[in-house]
C-alpha cells in the first residue's frame, strides 16, 4: 500500500494493464533468476537436472526483483508521458536485472547480435551472467542504458545530477538501495536538489528502494519510523511518496499511481519555474518498501529467505536433488510458459509493454553520451600568453591567468562546459572565470553573497569532493565537457571514484558500441609546496601515485613549470577523449621561465633540454639537473646558478619535465620515451639529480628499467608543518641547497673545490632557520632571488 497521506480513490490501471504489467514483471524475474542459475534448459522444457546449473553460482539475487518492478513501472510512464528518461541503478550488484529488462526490450540484442530472442539467446543470456569470458554480476559499461558503474557503492544520485545539469527535458530515475544510502558519497547527495534549475535543467527522481538488509546486517533506514524517514527526507528537500507491501498485484497498481504523480509533480515544478515563478519547491521521490528477495524462495534449508539477509546473494545452494527441485519449483512460479512462446520469444503481448526506439532506457542516447557529444568551441589559448623577454624576468600567478582563458571557454559553450570543486573556485584563483558565469544555486541568496544565481556554469557550493567528483561524471558521461579543480591533498577523497571511472573508461574502448567521452580532467593545485600556511594536514602529492597504477592508455599526468606551459596543456587536455588527465598548477605568484612559443613546442615534447640554463652545449654534461614541477624547478634553477656561479667549469644539462609519463619506457605507456631518447636527455650514466613535486619513489618507479641508475630523486618525504614556503622546501631537502650539496657529491672531478661550496651550503641552511625564527618570513635573498 502506498502512503495513506498521498493516497488514491479510484484506480489507475485496468485489469488488462495490470496483468500485462505482472506478466511483464515476472518475465524480468524469470530472466533474471536465469541469469543467476541456468547452463541450460532455459525455459524448463523439461525438468531441472544437475547439468542445467552453473557450478558454481556467482551473483545477487536481493535487490533484483525491486529494481525490476521499478523498470516496468518506467516503463509505463515513459510511454504514457513520452518523457526522456534514463535509468541510474545504484544498488550495485544486480546486474542481471537491467541486463533482463534491456534485453526485454530488446536494446540487449541490438547491441550483442549473439544473443538472440529465441532459445538459443536465451540460454547465451543465461550462461553468461558473471561466468567467465562472460559479464559481471554489476551493472557495467557493457550493460546498454548504464551511466553508473555498480561495482562501487554511493556515486548514484551525484551521476545523475551531473547527468540532468543543461538537459532540461530529461528525467534520470535514480535507484539508490538502502545500504548504499549508508556510504558517505550517498548521504551528501541527497543535497543535489540545491543544484538543480528547473528552467535549465533536467528532473532527477530518487527512488529509495528499502529491502530491509546488507548483506549480514539490517539499514539504517528501513528500520527507523516512517515519521522519521519522513522528516529526514523533507528536511533534504524531497517530497516522498510511498509505495509498501508484498503482493504483487496491489503493489503494481500503487506503484502506478504514484509514478503518476511523481510525473506530474516534476512536470508541474518545471512549467511553474519556466513560466516565471521561482519560488523553491520540494522535488518529488519515492520510497518502495518490498521485501528482500521478493518473489524468490521462503525458506531454504530451515531459514528464512526471502524478507531476510539471506536473499542478499545466492537464495540456494545447489548441492543435492532437494534443492534442484526447491530452484525449478521457485523458477516455474513465475509460470514461462505463459511468458515465452514455443521458440523462446517474448510474447508480442508483454514486449509491446516496452517503450519504442531511444524512448527505451536501454536505447537513450544520453546514456552512451559519446553519441551527443559535441566537440568545444575553444578561443585561441595563444592569445593568453605572457608576455617576456627572459626567462625568470616576471612573475605571475599561474591559475589565475589560467582562468582569463577558462573564463572564455566558458563564454564560448554556454551550455556544455562546466567547473567542477568544492568551495575551491576563488581559493584556487579562477577568479576570473566570475566574470562570465556564477555558482549554480537554488538556496536563498543574502547580501554578503558573492556569485551565486539560479543559473551558473561553476558547481562549486557543496563541500563535498564526492559530489562534485560525481557530477562531473555524470556530466561527461552524458555526452558534455568539465573539469574539476581541487586542493591537492585533498582530491585523494576520490581516488577511489577515479578508480572506478579508469576502470569504466578501459572497459568502454573494447565495446564499439559506445562512443567515446570527454576526458576526465583534474587541475590539482594549492599544492603541497604552498601549503606552508595550512600545514602538514593539507600536504599530499599521492594523486600521481595512484593514477600510475592504472592502465597505461588511460592516464596522463602534467606539471606545467610556468602559465603558458599550464595553458598549453589544459587547452590540449580538454579536446581529448577517454582519458584522465591531472595537471598540477600552481596558484601563487611564481617566475615565468617559456614564452609561448616556447612552451607549445615544450609541452607538446613533454621533456626538454632548457638550453639557456644549460652550459653543455657540445660536449657531455658532467651532471644532469632534472626538475618536474613549478617548484623543484625553481629550486633546481636556483641550485644551478650557484653551482655555475661558484664552479664555472662543471658542465650542467639542465631537464625539465612537463608530462610524467615521458619518464616510463615507450613499452609500458604511449608517451613514453624509446631508450634512445630517454639516454639522449638523460645520458647512459651521468649523475642525475632530479627534484620532484611529489614522492620520490614514483621517479624511482617510472625510471627502473632505464639504463642510467646513476639517480638521485629528491621530492616531498613527509616533513613541514606550519612554517615559510622556503623552509617547507629545506625540511623535505628540495632546496636549493641541499641539491648542491647533493650534486656535489657525485662530482670528483671538483673535490678539492666542492668543500667551500658545500660549507657555503651548510652556512646558508643555519642561517636561514634561525632568521625565520626570529623573523617568521624567509631570507631576503630567497625572497628576491632573480635568475
Amino acid at each position: 500500500m502506498f502512503n495513506e497521506n498521498r493516497g488514491v480513490s479510484v484506480a489507475t490501471l485496468t485489469n488488462e494493464e495490470l496483468n500485462n504489467i505482472d506478466k511483464y514483471f515476472r518475465a524480468c524475474n524469470y530472466l533474471s533468476a536465469g541469469q543467476l542459475y541456468l547452463l541450460d534448459n532455459p525455459l524448463l522444457k523439461r525438468p531441472l537436472e544437475a547439468t542445467d546449473i552453473k557450478a558454481k553460482i556467482v551473483g545477487h539475487w536481493g535487490t533484483v526483483p525491486g529494481q525490476n518492478f521499478i523498470y516496468t513501472h518506467l516503463n509505463r510512464v515513459i510511454n504514457k508521458y513520452d518523457l526522456n528518461m534514463i535509468y541510474v541503478s545504484g544498488p550495485g550488484h544486480g546486474g542481471n536485472a537491467m541486463v533482463a529488462n534491456t534485453y526485454l526490450e530488446g536494446t540487449y540484442t541490438e547491441f550483442y547480435p549473439n544473443i538472440t530472442q529465441d532459445e538459443e539467446g536465451l540460454k547465451k543470456l543465461f550462461k553468461q551472467f558473471s561466468f567467465p569470458g562472460g559479464i559481471s554480476s554489476h551493472v557495467a559499461p557493457e550493460t546498454p542504458g548504464s551511466i553508473n558503474e555498480g561495482g562501487e557503492l554511493g556515486y548514484s544520485l551525484s551521476h545523475a545530477l551531473g547527468a540532468v545539469l543543461d538537459n532540461p527535458d530529461l528525467i534520470v530515475a535514480c535507484v539508490v538501495g538502502d545500504g548504499e544510502a549508508e556510504t558517505g558519497p550517498l548521504a551528501t547527495s541527497w543535497n543535489i536538489n540545491k543544484f538543480i534549475n528547473p528552467k535549465t535543467d533536467g528532473a532527477v527522481l530518487p527512488i529509495l528502494h528499502l529491502n530491509g538488509f546488507k548483506i549480514a546486517n539490517p539499514t539504517i533506514l528501513s528500520r527507523i519510523s516512517k515519521q522519521e524517514l519522513d522528516c529526514l527526507f523533507k528536511g533534504y528537500g524531497w517530497l516522498p511518496y510511498y509505495v509498501e507491501g508484498s503482493d504483487p498485484l496491489a503493489m503494481h497498481e500503487a506503484m502506478a499511481t504514484v509514478m503518476d504523480n511523481v510525473v506530474l509533480k516534476i512536470k508541474e515544478i518545471q512549467d511553474t519555474y519556466r513560466n516565471g515563478n521561482t519560488q523553491r519547491q520540494l522535488w518529488p521521490m519515492i520510497v518502495l518498501r518490498t521485501p528482500k528477495g521478493w518473489t524468490g524462495p521462503k525458506e531454504f534449508d530451515g531459514k528464512q529467505i526471502e524478507g531476510s539477509f539471506r536473499a542478499h546473494q545466492v537464495p540456494i545452494a545447489i548441492s543435492d536433488e532437494d534443492s534442484i527441485k526447491l530452484l525449478e519449483d521457485w523458477l516455474r512460479s513465475y509460470h514461462p510458459e505463459e511468458l515465452f512462446d514455443e521458440n523462446g520469444k517474448i510474447l508480442d503481448s508483454i514486449s509491446s509493454l516496452a517503450p519504442k526506439g531511444d524512448r527505451r532506457m536501454g536505447a537513450n542516447p544520453h546514456a552512451n553520451g559519446g553519441l551527443l557529444l559535441k566537440e568545444l568551441r575553444i578561443p585561441d589559448f595563444r592569445n593568453y600568453a605572457l608576455d617576456f623577454n627572459n626567462p625568470g624576468e616576471i612573475m605571475a600567478q599561474d591559475m589565475m591567468e589560467l582562468g582569463k582563458f577558462i573564463r572564455d571557454v566558458i563564454a564560448y559553450n554556454p551550455d556544455n562546459f562546466r567547473l567542477f570543486g568544492p568551495d575551491e573556485a576563488l581559493s584556487n584563483r579562477l577568479n576570473y572565470a566570475f566574470d562570465k558565469t556564477n555558482r549554480q544555486w537554488d538556496l536563498p541568496i543574502a547580501s554578503p553573497d558573492e556569485y551565486l544565481s539560479p543559473s551558473g556554469r561553476i558547481i562549486d557550493s557543496m563541500l563535498s569532493e564526492h559530489l562534485c567528483e560525481g557530477a562531473l561524471e555524470g556530466y561527461l558521461l552524458t555526452g558534455r565537457h568539465g573539469f574539476m579543480h581541487s586542493y591537492e591533498a585533498f582530491i585523494r577523497i576520490v581516488d577511489s571514484m577515479a578508480s572506478q571511472h579508469a576502470k569504466w573508461l578501459k572497459v568502454t574502448k573494447q565495446l564499439p558500441w559506445r562512443r567515446p567521452i570527454s576526458s576526465l580532467n583534474y587541475i590539482l593545485t594549492s599544492h603541497i609546496w604552498q601549503q606552508d600556511h595550512n600545514g602538514y594536514t593539507h600536504q599530499d602529492p599521492g594523486f600521481l601515485n595512484h593514477l600510475v597504477t592504472k592502465k597505461a592508455d588511460i592516464t596522463r599526468m602534467y606539471l606545467p613549470p610556468d602559465t603558458n606551459c599550464l595553458l598549453s596543456c589544459f587547452n590540449h587536455c580538454i579536446q581529448t577523449k577517454n582519458y584522465i588527465n591531472v595537471i598540477v598548477a600552481s596558484k601563487h605568484p611564481t617566475y615565468q621561465w617559456l614564452t609561448m612559443d616556447q612552451a607549445i613546442k615544450h609541452c607538446t615534447e613533454g621533456i626538454g633540454i632548457w638550453t639557456w640554463a644549460s652550459n653543455d652545449k657540445n660536449v657531455e654534461p658532467d651532471i644532469v639537473m632534472a626538475c618536474c614541477g613549478d617548484t623543484p624547478t625553481l629550486e633546481t634553477l636556483a641550485a644551478v646558478k650557484i653551482l655555475r656561479e661558484k664552479l664555472p667549469e662543471i658542465k650542467i644539462r639542465v631537464v625539465n619535465v612537463v608530462d610524467l609519463m615521458r619518464l616510463q619506457s615507450n613499452l609500458e605507456h604511449p608517451h613514453g620515451l624509446k631508450d634512445s631518447e630517454y639516454d639522449a636527455i638523460f645520458t647512459k650514466d651521468k649523475p642525475i639529480i632530479f627534484a620532484f613535486h611529489g614522492y620520490p619513489d614514483l621517479i624511482h618507479q617510472l625510471t627502473y628499467k632505464r639504463c642510467n641508475k646513476n639517480l638521485h630523486v629528491h621530492g616531498y618525504k613527509e616533513e613541514g608543518t606550519i612554517t615559510t614556503p622556503f623552509d617547507m622546501r629545506v625540511q623535505n631537502e628540495i632546496d636549493r641547497f641541499h641539491l648542491v650539496m647533493d650534486a656535489l657529491k657525485y662530482l670528483p672531478s671538483v673535490e678539492n673545490k666542492s668543500s667551500f661550496v658545500y660549507q657555503m651550503c651548510q652556512d646558508k641552511l643555519v642561517e636561514h632557520k634561525q632568521y625565520i625564527m626570529e623573523h617568521g618570513i624567509d631570507l631576503e635573498e630567497i625572497r628576491n632571488w632573480k635568475w
